[in-house]
């Protein structure tokens, strides 16, 4: 019984340790080459829940062309009151049984400890006010702007060329779900590829953020 225990605090102490050296080297090691203050800047947010983390970017001309792609499928990409899209990864049984934590399951929580298939979540929103505690937002170039809709348009899965909606999956009458590129498991899961995803935008991040309270800081830390 002492020895099991001493193993599960072994084990605890390691993954505790592996967190704060995740979120404390950064990710570049060496920070990259900032835009000129001249040029144009646009504004991006990373939105903050208890377990998971989404990106959203400004729903210009630009964003509408570079997503052009979902007016093949019934989101309403052109929404007029819209002035965010918002995207998110994660595991497939997870993300589209549990809505709510009050709909949480056994099997979906044990898929998301394992391993699991990856979806996209997409959705609008219109204004949203800064500042708050789960909203961190940040400046970018036209350049890094452009990157990261391509590592978000790169990870949806195509058949054809055209992306994969799930059909009936959605918590709304607006957002949809995406057959997604990748697995999920919690070691990797959704706050890892948003943090790849801001670091495609020239940001850094801690090396490992699997929580989107170490992703949070260590993007306060490094920006």
């Amino acid at each position: 019984m002492r020895t099991g225990i001493r193993w599960l605090l072994r084990i605890v102490f390691l993954l505790v340790l592996a967190a704060a050296c995740g979120t404390f080297i950064p990710r570049p090691l060496i920070a990259p080459v900032e835009a000129s203050s001249a040029a144009v800047m646009h504004r991006i947010l990373l939105l903050s829940g208890p377990i998971h983390t989404d990106i959203a970017i400004p729903l210009d001309a630009e964003t509408r062309a570079a997503f052009s792609f979902l007016d093949n499928t019934d989101f309403p990409l052109s929404h007029p009151n819209a002035e965010w899209l918002i995207i998110g990864w994660g595991g497939r049984a997870f993300y589209l049984e549990t809505p709510t934590w009050a709909e949480l399951k056994p099997l979906p929580v044990l898929r998301a400890l394992t391993i699991d298939r990856s979806v996209l979540h997409v959705d609008l929103a219109g204004p949203i006010n800064e500042p708050q505690p789960t909203v961190t937002a940040f400046n970018v170039s036209d350049d890094q702007l452009v990157r990261l809709r391509d590592f978000i348009s790169e990870s949806f899965v195509r058949d054809a060329g055209a992306v994969v909606p799930i059909p009936g999956a959605g918590y709304g009458g607006i957002d949809r779900f995406f057959e997604a590129r990748g697995y999920f498991n919690a070691l990797f899961g959704c706050n890892t590829w948003t943090a790849a995803a801001l670091r495609s935008a020239g940001l850094r991040t801690g090396l490992w953020n699997p929580l989107p309270q170490a992703l949070r800081l260590s993007v306060a830390v490094y920006n």
